[in-house]
């Protein structure tokens, strides 16, 4: 395993922060057309014209996804009842495991992403949901998924002593991802830029949390 220090971990955090801020603008900027239901516009029109129309509209995988998309906040529901049952138990806050509270933090702000592009939209969905026309950037459930369960992953990894059971839990969990995301795409409910832009954004936030997490493990 390639072994990266944690100074280059903030770099890369602000580094895909930079990113997808440039992206977020972009959208707003760049071939915008009203390409969308109820003549909503959206940026980078031909590409995302193109990819929808190439994948066209699966809700029958949208609905799988929805559903599966219940696992990770399951996760971090989980993660939370640990830390509080720690806190309970050790009956100080500032006890509790540090990567657990560092990780509780950084719900907060996965939260605050999601609540703020919710009430300042980018843009919207390629087609209505039950005939209404939803926020779409970024892909909320790309952005649950590649936050909660990267991070999941590291907290399983120092808290399951078995290596099998581990190789066994990071392959289920890396596979999960990947169906989430493309499952996502292929489903026809978000434009290209919303997933591209979930991406960003998840690796930013992820990068920031091990960043965290490393500065007293390796102090």
């Amino acid at each position: 395993m390639i072994k990266i220090k944690n100074s280059a971990r903030l770099f890369f955090a602000i580094t895909f922060l930079a990113a997808f801020a440039l992206w977020t603008v972009a959208i707003c900027f760049v071939d915008v057309r009203a390409i969308g239901p109820n003549e909503s516009s959206v940026g980078f029109a031909t590409l995302n014209g193109f990819i929808h129309n190439l994948t066209g509209v699966h809700f029958s995988l949208y609905v799988i996804t929805d559903w599966m998309g219940l696992m990770p906040l399951c996760i971090a529901v989980g993660f939370g009842l640990l830390g509080l049952i720690q806190w309970v138990r050790r009956k100080k806050l500032f006890k509790v495991d540090y990567n657990l509270f560092v990780l509780g933090g950084f719900y907060v702000v996965v939260l605050g992403a999601y609540l703020f592009f919710e009430a300042f939209p980018i843009n919207y969905r390629p087609v209505l949901i039950d005939g209404y026309l939803e926020t779409s950037y970024p892909s909320s459930t790309t952005l649950l998924v590649l936050c909660i369960m990267p991070t999941a992953i590291l907290q399983w990894n120092n808290r399951i002593s078995n290596r099998v059971l581990q190789k066994i839990v990071q392959t289920a969990s890396v596979a999960f991802i990947f169906f989430m995301v493309i499952g996502r795409l292929l489903a026809g409910v978000h434009w290209f830029t919303d997933i591209v832009g979930g991406v960003l954004l998840s690796a930013s936030l992820v990068e920031a949390y091990r960043f965290f997490v490393n500065i007293k493990t390796r102090a």
